[in-house]
C-alpha cells in the first residue's frame, strides 16, 4: 500500500489546522508528476497549494502581520484624518524595513525596544531625489542631536503604537500588552526654541525683498504657519473686527487669529484691490507659495540680515509665540492663536519664558484674607 503525502493547513483566522492529501508517494508505485510525486516533487506541489490557498500571493493563511497593522490603520487615517502623510513616511522609512514581516501575534516588548533604540541610533535622512539611493546627514554626538534623534524614535513609535492599537480594537490582536510595555526615551521633548529679538526681526524683514517680504512680515504678525499663510485668501481677512479665518490648519479644525493694530494695517495693504479668493500672499509671478519654496529666499535674508545661526521660517511663529509670552500674554490666548487645543503645546516650548508673568498673576489674583499683621521687626542673619 502505498504512503499519502499531506500538509497540514490552517485557515485564515482559524486556529485549528486540518490535514489535507496531496498525492501519494513513490515508494510502492512509478511517480507520474500528477497522483504519485517524488519527495522534490511533493515538495513543489506543497508550495503550489500552499499559495493558492492563502489567498495573498503566497502569505502565510492567518498571519497578520505589522504591515496589515499599518495598512489598515493608515487606510483609517485616510477617511478620518487630515492627512496620513507623515504617519506613511515614518512607517515606510523607519517601521516596515524592520518589522513589517514580523506577526504581530509574535511580536514582543523586546524586539521593540531593539526597533526603537536602533532608530534612536539611525543617522538622520536627507532629501533625496527619486530614484536615486536614500542620503543620511552625519549622525552627531553632541546632546543635542542624541535628543533629536531620541524625539524622532518616540514619534515613530507613537506611530507603531497607533496602528498595533487600532489593529487590537478592531480584533486582530489578542492583546496589547506587549507595546504597552514599551516606554519613550525621557526627557527628549524639550527642543531649543530659536526664535528672533525685535531688533533682529526688524533686520530681517528689511532684507527680506519683494514678495517674500510680504510673506515674513505676515508670519511675524500671526504667528500662523507657512502652508496656512499661503493659502489665505481676500475673504479671510476683516477688517471690521481685525481677524484672519485660517480655514484648514494642522488640526483639520478653522480658527481665528486676532491682529494687532500694526498686523492689521499690514493685511489691510496686502488685500488692496484683491477679490474675495484672490490669495493675499503670493509669489513674484503671482502663484501660490508651494512647499519649500520659502528655503531658499528665507536663507538668502538671514545672511543679509547678519542672523546667526540662521532661523528657518518656522522660526517665526516661535518669534511671535515667544515674544507674546514674554511679554505677559495668558498661556491659553497663545496656544488659541496658534491653534493648539490646550495649553499643553505652548507650555513645554514656551512656558520657561514666563515665570515672571505667572508670579506677577499670582500676586495680583490669589486671595487675601486680611487675617496676617504686617510687623515692623527686621529678621537678621539667615533663616
Amino acid at each position: 500500500m502505498s504512503k499519502t503525502l499531506k500538509r497540514l493547513v490552517r485557515p485564515r483566522g482559524n486556529q485549528d489546522y486540518r490535514v489535507e492529501t496531496i498525492a501519494d508517494a513513490d515508494d510502492q508505485l512509478d511517480a507520474n508528476g500528477s497522483t504519485t510525486l517524488t519527495f522534490w516533487q511533493a515538495q513543489d506541489k506543497a508550495r503550489e497549494v500552499h499559495k493558492a490557498m492563502s489567498g495573498d500571493g503566497g502569505k502565510v493563511a492567518g498571519v497578520y502581520t505589522v504591515k496589515d497593522a499599518i495598512d489598515d490603520y493608515l487606510l483609517w487615517m485616510e477617511g478620518n484624518r487630515k492627512s496620513s502623510r507623515d504617519a506613511r513616511w515614518r512607517a515606510e522609512a523607519l517601521i516596515l524595513p524592520e518589522l513589517g514581516e514580523i506577526d504581530l501575534a509574535k511580536l514582543d516588548a523586546k524586539r521593540i525596544r531593539k526597533w526603537h533604540s536602533g532608530v534612536a541610533t539611525t543617522a538622520p535622512r536627507v532629501r533625496t531625489k527619486a530614484g536615486k539611493e536614500q542620503r543620511f546627514r552625519e549622525l552627531g554626538e553632541d546632546s543635542e542631536s542624541v535628543r533629536q534623534r531620541r524625539a524622532t524614535a518616540n514619534r515613530v513609535l507613537t506611530t507603531l503604537k497607533a496602528a498595533l492599537n487600532y489593529a487590537w480594537r478592531e480584533g486582530k490582536a489578542a492583546s496589547d500588552r506587549e507595546w504597552r510595555r514599551v516606554e519613550p526615551f525621557e526627557d527628549v521633548e524639550s527642543a531649543r526654541v530659536h526664535y528672533l529679538s525685535i531688533a533682529e526681526a526688524q533686520r530681517l524683514v528689511n532684507a527680506a525683498s519683494g514678495k517674500f517680504r510680504d510673506l515674513v512680515q505676515a508670519a511675524l504678525q500671526t504667528g500662523a504657519r507657512y502652508s496656512e499663510l499661503a493659502r489665505l485668501k481676500r475673504e479671510d481677512f476683516n477688517a471690521d473686527v481685525s481677524t484672519l479665518t485660517i480655514r484648514e490648519s494642522k488640526s483639520g479644525k478653522a480658527r481665528h487669529i486676532i491682529l494687532t493694530d500694526e498686523g492689521a494695517d499690514l493685511f489691510t495693504q496686502l488685500v488692496r484691490g484683491k477679490n474675495r479668493g484672490d490669495l493675499i500672499l503670493t509669489t513674484e509671478a503671482g502663484g501660490i507659495w508651494e512647499k519649500s519654496h520659502q528655503f531658499r529666499p528665507m536663507k538668502e535674508a538671514c545672511k543679509n540680515a547678519k542672523i546667526s545661526p540662521a532661523i528657518g521660517f518656522h522660526g517665526l511663529r516661535h518669534t511671535w509665540a515667544s515674544l507674546s509670552v514674554m511679554n505677559g500674554m495668558p498661556l491659553m490666548v497663545v496656544a488659541k492663536n496658534l491653534g493648539h487645543t490646550d495649553t499643553r503645546m505652548v507650555e513645554k516650548h514656551y512656558g520657561h519664558l514666563s515665570p515672571s508673568y505667572i508670579a506677577e498673576a499670582v500676586r495680583a489674583g490669589a486671595p487675601r484674607f486680611g487675617t496676617v499683621k504686617a510687623d515692623n521687626v527686621a529678621q537678621m542673619g539667615g533663616a
